[in-house]
């Protein structure tokens, strides 16, 4: 094996799904683009990491909701375009040619270009790592869309992509919740 260098050990875990994150202030939608995400239960809960330094911040705060919008492979530019640029002087839908559609739950916007859309309420928020727990309150999946591998950031500007499906499941049956 050959040594990595410690301030680099979160590559190694980094791939998660990168998610767009949906927000509305009460004036406009938003979205911000976030790759550190985290399963919390089967109930759902969903944790990401998000901060003040994010324009969506303060109004998942302020509403104490948002939609996890799951992107695939083919929005990869509009993906790395939403995150590289802020809500305080973009309406990020427009530049990116993205679809707002009405959630059932929450203010934020589902996005129609996404396989998947959570509808989410922040439950509770971790200061100190900035960490915003989510427990899902609808989930929406384009069953008709072709594109379904997902992104996962590497964490230095690189990005990987879904491969083959492995199937486990009858192995793994035990051990998943009932109707998965």
């Amino acid at each position: 094996m050959k040594k990595l260098p410690l301030n680099k050990a979160f590559t190694l875990l980094e791939p998660g799904p990168v998610v767009l994150i949906t927000t509305h202030d009460g004036k406009q939608p938003n979205i911000m683009t976030i790759s550190w995400t985290m399963v919390v239960d089967f109930t759902p809960v969903f944790a990401i990491t998000t901060g003040p330094w994010n324009h969506s911040f303060a109004a998942m705060r302020k509403t104490k909701e948002c939609v996890i919008a799951v992107p695939t492979v083919d929005l990869l530019d509009q993906v790395v375009g939403v995150g590289t640029c802020s809500g305080t002087d973009t309406d990020k839908f427009e530049k990116f040619k993205l679809t707002p559609l009405p959630a059932s739950q929450v203010k934020a916007p589902l996005i129609k270009e996404c396989l998947a859309n959570i509808e989410c309420q922040v439950i509770d928020y971790n200061k100190k790592h900035s960490i915003v727990i989510l427990q899902g309150v609808a989930a929406w999946v384009d069953a008709t869309r072709k594109e379904r591998r997902m992104l996962h950031a590497v964490g230095d500007g690189t990005f990987l992509a879904d491969g083959r499906k492995l199937d486990r499941r009858k192995a793994m049956r035990s051990k998943l919740p009932a109707g998965v």
